[in-house]
């Protein structure tokens, strides 16, 4: 009788081959790293690699294929936030937490490169990016109708600029250096509306913060 596969260890493998790889990737590159040091990273063999991906491409492609559902459920939890200015700090901050790694820097150098060769990975990055914007627009245009978004911004171009500035933290990423708080601050005063002062934007932001959490204990009254 053959073996019924765990699916349990089938995923932990797999994980654990796409973590070594994009540390790896990140690393040494593309080219410099073999499968058979990414199957050693990840306690494996390479024939088990050669298992869950068909090639080394297909492995690279498979790192960044995480990032869609991903950033999906980003979207969908602050899709409707009651402050969608907050949100979309919130998320623009989500998408860049891991630009304190400087590692993850050389592998969003070796992405540049790699969209060069195969056009598979040009569309995992594309509907991924294309997530991200659709997802801030939304956010950016029910910002401007609450008034706490600069009404003179597209809400789509405005998307875009805010995935560049995300790029650029992760292309800037430095050792015992956390970009996050800057990027905040570049997006808050990017998005605030004009007139508008670092203390009303914070009072604001106070104000609402308060309400939910007024909201939330009235809820569990």
């Amino acid at each position: 009788m053959p073996r019924t596969a765990d699916p349990t260890l089938h995923a932990r493998r797999r994980e654990a081959i796409l973590a070594a790889a994009g540390r790896l990737f990140g690393v040494q590159g593309f080219e410099r790293t073999t499968v058979a040091q990414i199957a050693s990273a990840a306690g494996l063999s390479s024939g088990s690699v050669f298992y869950y991906f068909a090639d080394k491409q297909a492995l690279f492609r498979a790192v960044f294929e995480q990032d869609l559902p991903r950033v999906e459920a980003l979207i969908a939890r602050h899709e409707g936030a009651d402050d969608p200015l907050a949100a979309v700090l919130d998320v623009v901050t989500e998408l860049a937490a891991d630009a304190e790694d400087p590692g993850v820097a050389g592998m969003v150098v070796e992405l540049l490169r790699r969209t060069a060769h195969d056009t598979e990975l040009i569309d995992v990055v594309t509907r991924t990016s294309r997530v991200v914007r659709d997802g801030l627009a939304l956010l950016l245009a029910r910002g401007i109708e609450a008034g706490t978004v600069d009404p003179e911004l597209d809400p789509a171009e405005a998307a875009a600029w805010l995935e560049n500035v995300v790029d650029a933290a992760y292309l800037g990423a430095r050792p015992d250096h956390s970009p996050l708080p800057a990027l905040r601050r570049t997006v808050a005063r990017y998005l605030a509306p004009a007139g508008t002062d670092r203390e009303s934007m914070r009072a604001h932001r106070e104000s609402t913060r308060a309400e939910r959490e007024s909201e939330s204990t009235d809820g569990q009254a």
